[in-house]
């Protein structure tokens, strides 16, 4: 069954298969791992168009969550579906507390220093284990030559204030960094 998605959301990927009847690896992005069960239903694009997939059981193995999607009964099936990117649409998410954000809602925000200095666009969060960090492409004509700085989210201690209105997250950094 394909379906039009109006705001696809990336909740994880499928890795590679586990095993001979059907079961995938599956990597997730959310804050914690297994809590991408939580969200259903899922879709994958297949031939150009989001598909439905239905989860029919889940473990950890090792390291490693393992997924079976019903339908999927064999090696061949699962190695089909490879590095497919798992999407949930946006409305079934939770609502957030305040002060809470997703990544993707930082994603192309300015980075303005208390002072006003401006010290890029955020392109990317990355999970560092203590703390999460911005990946923040710098403008072309930044002033201490820097092309990408990775600055902490440290709510309170490094960012001041997140405005997704207005696309600003203040921050009080050194732009020297």
């Amino acid at each position: 069954m394909s379906k039009q998605l109006t705001n696809p959301v990336v909740l994880g990927k499928l890795g590679s298969s586990y095993g001979i009847r059907g079961w995938l690896r599956v990597f997730s992005s959310t804050e914690d791992a297994e809590s991408i069960f939580e969200y259903q239903p899922w879709f994958i694009q297949q031939a150009g168009q989001w598909q439905h997939v239905e989860l029919e059981s889940w473990k950890r193995h090792n390291q490693d969550l393992v997924i079976k999607i019903k339908g999927v009964d064999d090696r061949d099936a699962a190695n089909a579906l490879t590095n497919r990117e798992i999407v949930v649409e946006e409305s079934q998410l939770p609502e957030l507390e305040d002060g809470d954000y997703y990544w993707k809602d930082l994603m192309g925000c300015q980075v303005v220093t208390i002072a006003g200095y401006e010290l890029g666009k955020i392109i990317d969060m990355m999970e560092t284990g203590s703390n999460d960090v911005m990946v923040v492409k710098a403008n072309l004509k930044d002033a201490f030559g820097i092309k990408e700085r990775l600055i902490p989210f440290l709510d309170g201690q490094v960012i001041k204030k997140v405005d997704l209105t207005t696309r600003i997250v203040e921050v009080d950094w050194d732009p020297g960094f």
